[in-house]
């Protein structure tokens, strides 16, 4: 069990901001954090890694890593940070890069069989393509085999196919080292497919914690699909009006009402649903 009650002023763009987190996560559990930018997520995983300090509690298992009195330095945490800029060493090989945190051969070896990085053990880091830097990066934070696995937005800088294998990695790791883990991302997606709890964060405070259908799941009554988008445009054709909207890497067009044009604005955070074959939009 992770006891987690911490403060932390914050300076943001819209001002300051208060981070005023209190909850109990479970061992092995796979929680992901997410949110708006500047809503304190990156700043949290920071201060459970030791890299920032903030006021209060945090408890792991029997273990105070931080109270009034104490404040466990990361490098006696049983921590592994996996970076979105993958943080590793240019002028060491993916192997010596795993053995500065740990010489265990094995547990290496093991590492790099899994991840399909074993035929690159010996090549720099400069030579690896982005996903297999993150790989590395991602056996490496496991190599001392933590208690707790901090992951900032890892995946965001691949191509969705890389994501999609480098996310099944992560799940079958997370398992069979039996760690827990907390990943801060954006994609709806694969916070579905790897998280069994989704906290939300707005301005330093948890709005939202459950599952991730229960969070993320935007549909009501009888709607059978909801997505959000940006509104590009607004064209007329004939009599009609449509609008474009950028719905994650994709544009789709929606036919909408006179009304419907009139009131909405291009630029506008919009989200689009369907009850069957007649899409609407709401901002």
């Amino acid at each position: 069990m992770i006891k987690i009650e911490i403060k932390k002023e914050l300076h943001g763009s819209n001002g300051v901001m208060n981070l005023d987190v209190n909850l109990d996560i479970r061992s092995k559990d796979f929680v992901a954090l997410t949110g708006l930018s500047g809503s304190g997520k990156t700043t949290l995983l920071r201060s459970l890694a030791g890299l920032e300090k903030a006021q209060g509690i945090i408890k792991v298992d029997n273990e105070i890593w931080q109270d009034e009195k104490e404040f466990l330095p990361v490098q006696k945490r049983k921590i592994g940070f996996v970076f979105q800029d993958y943080a590793l060493f240019p002028n060491m090989t993916v192997l010596e890069n795993l053995f500065f945190v740990n010489k265990d051969k094995e547990l290496a070896n093991h590492l790099l069989e899994i991840t399909e990085l074993w035929e690159l053990k010996n090549r720099l880091p400069n030579s690896l393509s982005g996903g297999q830097k993150q790989r590395v990066s991602l056996c490496r934070a496991l190599m001392n085999r933590p208690k707790l696995l901090l992951m900032d937005e890892p995946l965001s800088a691949l191509d969705p196919t890389m994501r999609i294998k480098l996310q099944d990695e992560i799940l079958q790791l997370h398992k069979e080292f039996e760690t827990t883990t907390i990943l801060v991302s954006h994609d709806p997606s694969e916070i579905y497919k790897l998280s069994n709890r989704v906290i939300v964060l707005k301005d330093g405070k948890i709005v939202d914690d459950g599952t991730a259908k229960s969070v993320l799941l935007k549909t009501s009554g009888s709607a059978k699909f909801s997505f959000e988008g940006k509104l590009l445009d607004i064209i007329k054709v004939d009599v009609i009006y449509v609008a474009i909207i950028a719905i994650g890497q994709q544009l789709v067009e929606v036919t909408i009402s006179s009304n419907e044009a009139k009131e909405l604005r291009v630029g506008q955070d919009v989200r689009v649903s369907t009850k069957a074959f007649a899409p609407t939009i709401h901002t």
